[in-house]
């Protein structure tokens, strides 16, 4: 079990750093072009790779931190690229067994983490902050998802959207877990709580900028 265990770091730090690395490049990079496309593509590949091996790795030593950034990141990830690719298949509105699959997955997780959020909060934990607002995230993010299913999104490109968000909210996942894990190397120690929020606190408002910029809202008919 513990050679299971070392190979699955490995496969972790690797993916991990493979997506650290390209979700940098892809931030700053001119969205849409090739080189987009495929650094996007090595930037999924690499984190699937590391959510799917943090999974592994919480199962073989119980870890609420890896436990946490295995379900984000394969599902902001995987929910990410499935958006481009139902639009590229002309089936943008017919999601498949795989999307609902990813719904159904952080639907659990999220419930799931809003519980221990709370269970820690009630033992005075603050650290349960950080599960509730993941866990209710991530359910706000299935309430997108059953909308844009169902065609009741109220913007025309929602994929462009949901993929501009889930791949950056990907990113958050990489980078808050970097900076977590490498606290101690900082040259100021800040609380768990600061860094586990410091990403999404610094890039959800250009996950909101930029769903502003590129969004095309449905012309009502009357």
């Amino acid at each position: 079990m513990e050679k299971l265990f070392t190979i699955l770091l490995i496969l972790h730090v690797a993916g991990g750093f493979v997506g650290l690395i390209t979700g940098s490049i892809n931030l700053i990079m001119k969205k849409g072009g090739k080189r987009h496309r495929l650094v996007g593509k090595i930037f999924v590949a690499g984190m699937m790779l590391a959510g799917f091996s943090a999974l592994g790795l919480s199962l073989i030593h119980p870890n609420y931190f890896l436990f946490m950034v295995g379900i984000f990141t394969i599902y902001m990830v995987g929910t990410g690229n499935r958006y481009i690719k139902l639009k590229l298949q002309g089936t943008e509105r017919k999601p498949q067994f795989a999307d609902w699959l990813l719904t159904i997955f952080m639907t659990l997780s999220g419930i799931l983490l809003l519980g221990i959020g709370v269970w820690l909060i009630t033992r005075a934990n603050n650290f349960g902050i950080v599960f509730v607002v993941f866990g209710a995230l991530g359910l706000q993010f299935v309430i997108d998802d059953l909308k844009n299913y169902k065609g009741r999104s109220r913007f025309k490109n929602y994929w462009l959207l949901a993929h501009i968000s889930r791949m950056t909210g990907g990113y958050i996942a990489s980078l808050t877990a970097f900076l977590v894990v490498n606290a101690k190397y900082l040259p100021i120690q800040l609380p768990s709580v600061f860094l586990w929020l410091l990403p999404s606190l610094i890039l959800v408002p250009l996950i909101i900028k930029w769903s502003r910029k590129f969004a095309v809202k449905k012309v009502v008919q009357v």
